[in-house]
């Protein structure tokens, strides 16, 4: 199933299944379905054989609705509209050992040891559409290619080879970085906070995993849980920058639950994100440049850029850059206090 949150003219936050690209309303198409993906969530073993009945038939043509709304006119909301919480992990270990690399420090061996994740702004989770910037975001302002899941049961202490049960389904996910503002504070060793708490984008829909069974593929050896063959490629204004496959991520997504839940209850509508695929952000892409070209122009995200990242199978998530409305450029940057 693909299913999409969308606003409705009234409003309110709207539940719909996606098909021939056009939104049926969950509970308009069967009552017996929430209009709401937050209530989806936290049922989902009473409403998800439900939805998978509904969804059938009406791909096969025995469901027919005067309210479908087309997709490309409506207000596309995140598909989990208000997380209980968002986790994004660090599962590709090209990205690691290229950003290490260029960095000139070697590869750290913990991460082939287990897998990490940091929590990130749940309130400032957005959909498609305009990703609002202060002047200091702007300051080496970057995207970040990667996948997200979201969970869809109470759980704790859940091992890997069970946690694939309690993933709703995948998404695409912009993990939106100020890098300037990321970097000052890690040298602090804490974070990254500031850098990231102003906008992570999920979306355009949410695909469950038996509409991906097809893409299925065995994890990396070693490994436990889920895989898929989905390629990723990034866009910014129609030029391709970055190319990865879900399919490289070294941790699944099973792994990154077992080490979330461990001690942990985790709840129906917490987001995790898979980290930065390989090539997946300007921070790389430009530290590589450097590395093999002293004369490198590094590239960062500005005002009025389209950012334009697809996944097989899970859309094209679309977003453009702007400056917020303010009355004047404040800058935290321009705070710091003297030595």
């Amino acid at each position: 199933m693909k299913l999409v949150t969308y606003l409705t003219k009234d409003g309110h936050e709207q539940l719909a299944f996606l098909h021939n690209g056009n939104l049926y309303n969950a509970d308009a198409i069967n009552p017996q379905l929430p209009s709401a993906m937050s209530m989806f969530l936290h049922y989902w073993d009473d409403f998800f054989p439900i939805a998978q009945q509904t969804n059938a038939a009406l791909v096969e043509g025995k469901l027919s609705s005067n309210s479908a709304t087309e997709f490309v006119n409506a207000k596309i909301l995140a598909p989990v509209p208000f997380p209980t919480s968002c986790r994004d992990g660090y599962a590709f270990r090209q990205h690691v050992a290229a950003a290490r690399r260029n960095r000139g420090v070697p590869m750290i061996p913990e991460f082939d040891q287990y897998p990490i994740f940091y929590f990130t702004n749940h309130n400032s989770i957005q959909g498609p559409g305009k990703v609002r910037c202060m002047p200091d975001h702007f300051d080496k302002l970057d995207f970040e290619l990667e996948a997200a899941i979201v969970i869809n049961k109470l759980g704790r202490n859940v091992r890997a080879a069970d946690a694939d049960n309690y993933i709703g389904g995948l998404m695409i996910m912009n993990d939106m970085s100020a890098r300037t503002l990321q970097m000052e504070e890690m040298l602090l060793n804490l974070g990254p906070a500031k850098g990231k708490d102003f906008s992570t984008v999920i979306g355009p829909m949410l695909v469950t995993l038996d509409e991906l069974a097809p893409y299925e593929v065995p994890c990396k050896e070693g490994h436990t849980g889920k895989s898929w063959n989905l390629k990723m490629t990034c866009k910014v204004n129609d030029i391709q920058v970055s190319e990865g496959n879900v399919g490289d991520m070294d941790w699944t997504f099973a792994e990154i639950i077992e080490r979330c839940s461990y001690g942990v209850t985790i709840h129906p509508g917490d987001v995790i994100g898979s980290g930065t695929v390989g090539t997946g952000c300007f921070l790389e892409l430009n530290g590589t440049g450097k590395l093999n070209d002293a004369n490198y122009q590094a590239q960062w995200l500005k005002e009025g850029d389209i950012v334009e990242m697809e996944i097989d199978a899970l859309g094209t998530l679309t977003n453009n850059i702007v400056k917020e409305d303010a009355e004047d450029d404040f800058s935290l940057l321009k705070l710091k206090k003297g030595i």
